[in-house]
């Protein structure tokens, strides 16, 4: 093939390439942009046909993309995302706080916070179409970075360069047990408790079960002291607790809307400073929305101030 120095590609055909080379299946590209086959082969085709190569090759099961293919493939997703950055930065500098914002936030959050920020933007900013997405952390920060959310709420440091953390608040951890435990509602519970305590957590991939894992190390509790992995979101870790299955760890925010569900659970609060977490927003570096996000964190902070955190910047009595 010769390249047309004629012509270039358009935005259809490197979005149509691009879907192409994410799906390798025609039928499932075509659908993912919204398009029919028919079109989208022929977009590719007269890619190819600009391009002077050939992008991939065609079988009767499965499409393989060539050695260009490969190549020319990173540099289109560039392409695309460099053309939603500034159609991004365009709608940000037209009208803030329109539009859709997609924010992604982890389970152990958004049950306790959401009816907050769902109330702050409905009476601040009544033309935001906030978008939830409720994701465990990797997949929130893939999304992020990927484009396909714009802001995330959960709990930090993430450790990842090219995000900026907004943060909001620290809260506590509390220890919920069943009624009628040695430590039902004491307060100055030392850490070291937690080093001979049955405890239950989260299973698997729940930065909740990370940061109880943490603590307990922190309080010297022995690598191979048992602890039950039981439960995929805490209202049933909760009820396992109410059934005298164990104790575990509960973030502040967490504590009155999961234990008013059960007559048969008690808490204990630690001796300061009690473990505790970082709650944040979390943006792109360099986001063209930031301005927007920082203002949105700032009024997030202001909103929360009822709950029982520490909001980030604010001295404390």
């Amino acid at each position: 093939m010769l390249i047309n120095s004629q012509r270039q590609p358009t935005l259809a055909q490197l979005r149509a390439f691009a879907a192409v080379a994410d799906h390798l299946h025609f039928r499932d590209a075509a659908a993912a942009i919204g398009t029919s086959q028919p079109a989208l082969s022929g977009a590719v085709a007269a890619l190819e046909e600009v391009l002077g190569v050939q992008l991939v090759e065609r079988t009767t099961r499965r499409v393989l993309l060539t050695a260009a293919g490969e190549r020319l493939a990173v540099r289109a997703h560039a392409v695309l995302d460099a053309v939603g950055s500034l159609m991004e930065e365009a709608e940000a500098v037209r009208a803030p706080f329109t539009g859709a914002l997609r924010l992604g936030v982890i389970p152990t959050v958004a049950p306790y916070l959401l009816p907050t920020v769902l109330r702050l933007v409905h009476d601040r900013y009544p033309d935001l179409d906030l978008q939830v997405h409720e994701e465990q952390t990797a997949s929130l920060v893939e999304g992020l970075t990927a484009g396909r959310l714009d802001l995330l709420l959960l709990a930090v440091p993430l450790g990842v360069p090219s995000l900026t953390e907004l943060p909001l608040f620290d809260e506590d951890f509390v220890l919920v047990m069943p009624e009628g435990h040695r430590l039902a509602g004491r307060g100055e519970i030392p850490r070291e408790v937690l080093r001979d305590l049955d405890l239950l957590l989260l299973e698997e991939g729940h930065c909740l079960r990370d940061q109880a894992l943490d603590i307990c190390r922190e309080a010297g509790r022995s690598e191979g002291a048992p602890m039950t992995t039981s439960a995929a979101g805490l209202s049933t870790l909760v009820q396992l607790v109410a059934g005298g299955l164990g104790l575990t760890l509960l973030p502040r925010t967490a504590v009155r809307v999961e234990t008013g569900r059960s007559g048969h659970l008690a808490t204990g609060y630690f001796q300061e400073p009690a473990p505790s977490r970082r709650i944040a927003l979390v943006m792109r570096g360099g986001a063209a929305r930031a301005e927007e996000f920082e203002e949105f964190a700032s009024a997030l902070r202001g909103a929360l101030r009822g709950l029982p955190v520490r909001i980030a910047g604010e001295a404390q009595p």
